[in-house]
């Protein structure tokens, strides 16, 4: 057996060890399963957020909350669960300002700089009241807790990063082991205006140990669209588990909670245990247990209750955890008839203008418009045959469709491509091909969010995409979710199939990560 340490930095002054274990068997190539449970909360929220309020009340509010996650934890445990996880924001809600949010925040000290379990110890710290209840709902049921709290740190202003009023607030991940003691925390990265927290000096590369899994990473919500520290922890640690608490709110065609947490697990092959909000006036529902081949989801729009979701899934190896960079081959592309795509002026390597190329090939015979999708000016193409193969460029990237249309349905279905830095509520590149259902039957509609759709599409989409990070998307009527045949690269191009379907298509879409120029 040999043994590797590895030292994993969580920002100001922490350090995680690991011991990472080459074992010289077979029985490392052993496939185990373990019981997850996440929970989607209906969180009780304080109508006045941006008001003063003193500790007691927030403790007060605070603890409903907590008597609701009492419950589903002693629920999950009843089911075998090992690990649980809550969303983002669950305890004390949001929007609050940074002043408002003050009475909510525990003290929290770095698990490297004492071993501590506050549901035993709780004496040792002030402000951990929070904390306390959450380490004793992990003791008294035996199992692995992972919440979502705000935290404070008060900083020396001879610190360069020390806020005005000398102190760090962080929207932080907390994880309690089986015994309650405080084995990991997270301070997320990637803020969404959360104008009542700092971003960590430091990124936070979080992973903690199990015994029934190995090692899990965690982060939070917006951090899934980032490179750091969501895709450093998968590639560079190997990480093969992720814990993820989230407060979503969804965004279709493309962004919905429970399709990009679906896609996320798809691309890395990985295992994502995703917990988000139950809010439905807000937009907030979709939670799921993913592994790279299933799925066990909540969205629900129209039920005010919180879902408590228990799986047993396989534990993925450490060799099983890598970006999903198969190769399609020549054989399976025989089922489409596509492009001879090297043929075509517009490649990648080129790094060529490509609007030109959609702009002529189209101009005799399908009309191009532009429509807003995601905020984002996509150049579309209408679906107006029964079958039939279509493509469309912007800057670098272009995409290309080949359909077959199933059924009698008039809705209208365009192939979209957008290639540019998006602006809006967050800045980032984005490559995307997609392959969209209309919100009516003007191409102005082409974009719009749909939840509900008949059309039957056989198709194979592809891009010559300048960035390896592709996230799949597939979604289907009354936002379920589907698999595709076929995924991977061909040459330069990557490549979604799929035949058949048990509903109408909303939504099948490539989406590229570009992180280098964000």
């Amino acid at each position: 057996m040999l043994r590797f340490v590895a030292n994993v930095t969580f920002g100001i002054s922490c350090t995680l060890v690991l011991f990472c274990y080459q074992v010289l068997s077979v029985d490392v190539y052993r496939r185990e399963h373990f019981v997850a449970a996440v929970y989607e909360h209906h969180v009780i929220l304080n109508p006045n957020p941006t008001s003063i309020t003193d500790r007691k009340s927030a403790l007060e509010l605070m603890n409903k909350n907590l008597d609701i996650y009492e419950e589903q934890v002693i629920a999950a445990a009843k089911q075998g669960a090992q690990i649980i996880i809550f969303p983002e924001d669950g305890i004390q809600g949001f929007n609050f300002t940074r002043t408002s949010i003050y009475p909510y925040l525990e003290f929290i000290p770095y698990p490297d700089s004492v071993t501590w379990n506050p549901c035993r110890e709780a004496y040792l710290f002030n402000d951990t009241e929070v904390l306390h209840r959450l380490s004793c709902m992990a003791l008294k049921n035996q199992l692995f807790l992972v919440a979502n709290v705000g935290t404070k740190q008060f900083c020396k202003h001879s610190d360069p990063f020390c806020p005005p009023d000398g102190r760090y607030q962080f929207n932080t991940n907390v994880v309690f082991n089986d015994n309650g003691t405080l084995i990991a925390i997270y301070r997320k990265q990637n803020l969404y205006f959360e104008y009542a927290f700092n971003t960590p000096p430091e990124v936070d590369y979080t992973i903690f140990d199990t015994p029934f899994a190995g090692k899990f990473g965690i982060f939070t919500c917006f951090d899934i669209l980032f490179y750091e520290p969501a895709v450093s922890l998968i590639k560079q640690y190997n990480v093969k588990q992720v814990v993820y608490p989230t407060a979503w709110m969804n965004q279709l065609p493309l962004l919905s909670a429970v399709e990009f947490q679906r896609a996320f697990a798809t691309a890395f092959s990985i295992n994502l245990l995703a917990a988000n909000i139950h809010h439905p006036d807000l937009g907030m529902t979709g939670s799921g247990i993913y592994t790279p081949s299933k799925s066990f989801v909540s969205y629900d729009m129209e039920s005010i209750n919180g879902k408590l979701i228990v799986a047993e899934i396989p534990v993925l190896l450490e060799h099983e955890t890598q970006m999903k960079n198969s190769v399609i081959s020549d054989k399976i592309l025989e089922s489409f008839s596509h492009y001879h795509m090297d043929t075509l002026v517009c490649h990648k390597e080129e790094q060529k203008d490509c609007s030109g190329i959609a702009e002529g090939a189209f101009k005799a015979a399908l009309p191009i418009f532009y429509s807003e999708m995601m905020y984002d000016n996509f150049t579309l193409v209408p679906i107006m045959e029964t079958e039939g193969n279509i493509h469309i460029c912007s800057n670098t990237l272009c995409c290309y469709l080949n359909y077959q249309r199933l059924d009698l349905s008039y809705e209208l279905y365009a192939l979209g491509v957008f290639d540019d830095l998006h602006t809006v509520h967050g800045t980032y590149y984005v490559q995307a091909c997609v392959l969209v259902k209309c919100g009516g039957s003007n191409y102005s509609t082409c974009g719009q969010e749909v939840t509900k759709a008949t059309g039957l599409i056989d198709f194979q989409l592809q891009g010559n995409f300048s960035t390896p990070f592709v996230f799949p998307l597939l979604l289907r009527s009354d936002v379920t979710l589907d698999f595709a045949d076929n995924l991977g690269w061909r040459s330069n191009y990557y490549v979604m199939q799929k035949k058949g379907g048990s509903s109408g298509l909303i939504t099948a879409g490539l989406y590229g990560r570009w992180y280098e120029k964000d």
